[in-house]
């Protein structure tokens, strides 16, 4: 019993590794777990490691599938070669040449590449016909007989797929940059350009940290600081940044593609944030945002910055103002831009400060974009995201200004204005540098000047 245990579960070991192999034939990923020792005819040597031990297995595959990884390259790794460095060959049909092409290729029929050995030996020839059956067995031959062939994986048709996104991506972009300079010049670039200016946001050699969550506000952020290096009449250097906390595969693609459309060339790094806070019942969102802060602090020092830019708006501002009045009991306003206390040298900036939240909404619509809501992967279950017991208070105080501006068509403006119109002559207590004062402390001196 004992000895047909161990060659049921040798066997079974065998089988993971076999379909380990499979998967890494198609997938590089692999790579780094998997290493082909030799290559027979339609069998391949290879060892994995896995959880069962370190192993060696004979797969024999089909024709279709032989182990032709290393003589592959795909669209991305193509288009990273520098140019002049290789030679692409159309092997497909006199007609599907004619019909289009990837620039830069020469039109030579399989049965005719030996017949050209000045072509196929001054340089890495690359191989591709419709989609990419042919132009493997191609390479092969030419790699048996000494010359160094690749085939391009999904053959024409994966370029071309590829390409539309690339043309469909530029399109997008070029069409929300105009958006911004045209039809959104007033009600966005302008109010952005007039907080970088009014409050210093942005000066020369500064090297800015843009923090994009992946929703509306960052992402237009991010476009709005590609437009000011682009215009700016001084120096100063700028880098994307997008952490993700844990989020779902979903969100973190969205986020990605997004980026992608838009042309923002962004720096994706991991953190556990939403693991750590997941078994903590008070308070959760706001030990989330501190972590997330710290962390994008970090980062953005090792890449050299010295500010990092949030995308809250003007509507956050008018919100904080009510929500520190009605909940918190005191005067405050969120600050267009503040120094860090742990991070020495270090400045929190708030471009978008002037810029209206439905402005924001219109240019999103206007472009038919689409960017999630909110990226925590337990906003299902979160009491402090969607349970109606415990609403956010911002949500609440959203409606509060909703209702307030049906009979005040200026009351954002002046909740906005109220806290940059403060007189301390007429404020009972007021802290300042960490120090309460208090009327009653120069009440006595100010007698003969007061009086109603």
């Amino acid at each position: 019993m004992v000895r047909r245990s161990l060659l049921v579960g040798a066997a079974l070991s065998v089988a993971k590794v076999s379909i380990l192999v499979l998967k890494y034939i198609h997938c590089q990923s692999f790579h780094k777990k998997c290493n082909i020792l030799e290559v027979k005819e339609n069998s391949c040597y290879i060892t994995c490691s896995a959880k069962t031990g370190h192993l060696t297995a004979r797969v024999t595959i089909s024709k279709a599938e032989r182990c032709y990884t290393n003589m592959e390259i795909n669209v991305a790794k193509l288009n990273e070669l520098p140019e002049g460095s290789y030679q692409l060959i159309d092997m497909r049909s006199d007609r599907d040449f004619e019909y289009g092409t990837i620039p830069g290729a020469i039109h030579i029929l399989q049965e005719e590449l030996k017949e050209n050995p000045q072509i196929i030996k001054a340089k890495k020839v690359i191989l591709f016909c419709s989609h990419g059956t042919n132009s493997i067995e191609a390479a092969e031959e030419l790699e048996a007989d000494g010359y160094r062939a690749y085939s391009l994986e999904g053959g024409y048709i994966a370029w071309l797929r590829e390409e539309m996104r690339r043309q469909e991506a530029e399109d997008i972009k070029n069409q929300v940059e105009q958006s911004i300079r045209k039809k959104f010049r007033k009600t966005i670039w302008s109010p952005f350009t007039k907080a970088v200016k009014q409050y210093e946001l942005v000066k020369e050699g500064d090297k800015v940290a843009v923090c994009i969550s992946g929703g509306k506000d960052s992402m237009l952020m991010a476009k709005l600081f590609q437009e000011l290096k682009l215009h700016n009449k001084f120096p100063f250097e700028v880098e994307f940044l997008v952490m993700d906390p844990g989020y779902s595969p979903d969100n973190r693609h969205v986020i990605e593609e997004n980026a992608r459309k838009l042309g923002i060339p962004v720096h994706i790094f991991e953190s556990d944030i939403f693991d750590a806070v997941f078994t903590i019942e008070k308070t959760p969102c706001y030990l989330c945002a501190r972590m997330r802060r710290g962390y994008l602090y970090s980062y953005a020092r090792e890449l050299g910055c010295n500010k990092i830019a949030l995308g809250h708006h003007y509507d956050d501002v008018i919100e904080t103002i009510l929500m520190g009045m009605l909940y918190g009991a005191q005067v405050q306003t969120m600050m267009p831009k503040l120094h860090s206390t742990n991070f020495e040298g270090m400045e929190l900036i708030r471009p978008l400060y002037l810029v209206r939240e439905d402005d924001i909404k219109s240019w999103r619509d206007y472009n038919h974009l689409h960017f999630i809501q909110c990226a925590c992967k337990f906003t299902d279950t979160c009491t402090t995201c969607n349970n109606e017991e415990n609403r956010s208070k911002r949500v609440e105080i959203k409606e509060l200004i909703r209702e307030m501006k049906k009979k005040n068509p200026f009351v954002e403006g002046n909740i906005f204005k109220s806290v940059e119109n403060v007189n301390l002559d007429t404020v009972v207590a007021y802290k300042s540098k960490g120090e309460k004062h208090h009327f009653l402390d120069t009440y006595d001196e100010k007698s003969e000047e007061q009086g109603e």
